[in-house]
């Protein structure tokens, strides 16, 4: 497999999308694009009453991430390799854990139609975490959109993004499981994830640290 020149980085909220896009893009020279999912006005009214606010909110992250991802067809993609904190896919994820029967048969009509018109990485990082990891994280950074987020919400995502990946195979995918890993204060951690991207081929890949003493999955 070449260098990637668009690499998006995925899993569930508080795993450290972000920062590793940061990275990684200071790493390949690369631009970053990040989720437009902050800036949506329906999100704290959603984690209040999810099933009053969830349509409205998701078909706004649906046409953010859409508007966004007609920026990646402009040369500049081509011409500088590319690091996004998220996939257009991942909207689905959220979208089945939201939305009822009825609302999610406008979604569907909705989503395959923009679907057709979104760009394709050339490898999707997945990094994995426990749901009690993640709900410290989120704890610690304390954002005012995400304070009314359940353990029971945050179990459920996680677990959808599990199967989601496991599933997966639309693009090159390596799988990281973070709970041993320290990208941001241990240089050795970020040299060896470089590595395991230049040593990417097609299909899944699962990265766990030794240390961790975790078996890769079996995805046969």
């Amino acid at each position: 497999m070449r260098e990637p020149r668009f690499i998006a980085i995925e899993g569930p909220i508080g795993v450290g999308k972000t920062s590793l896009a940061h990275l990684l893009a200071e790493h390949f020279n690369a631009r970053v694009v990040l989720d437009p999912a902050d800036d949506n006005p329906f999100l704290e009214e959603f984690y209040r009453d999810q099933a009053k606010n969830a349509l409205q909110a998701q078909l706004h992250f649906l046409l953010a991430r859409f508007h966004q991802q007609a920026e990646f067809k402009q040369p500049d993609l081509f011409n500088r390799a590319v690091i996004s904190d998220y996939i257009f896919a991942k909207d689905k994820i959220f979208a089945y854990q939201t939305l009822g029967d009825h609302d999610l048969g406008l979604y569907e009509e909705i989503f395959t139609i923009l679907d057709r018109e979104s760009v394709r990485p050339d490898l999707v990082i997945y990094l994995q975490a426990a749901t009690e990891t993640l709900w410290k994280r989120i704890r610690l950074r304390n954002r005012p959109s995400e304070r009314e987020i359940s353990r029971e919400y945050l179990e459920n995502l996680n677990q959808a993004y599990n199967h989601f990946f496991f599933h997966y195979s639309d693009t090159p995918l390596l799988v990281i499981r973070t709970t041993e890993i320290d990208f941001v204060n241990r240089k050795e951690d970020l040299d060896d994830l470089l590595k395991q991207i230049r040593q990417m081929r097609r299909g899944t890949q699962y990265y766990v640290p030794m240390s961790s003493g975790e078996n890769p999955p079996d995805k046969s």
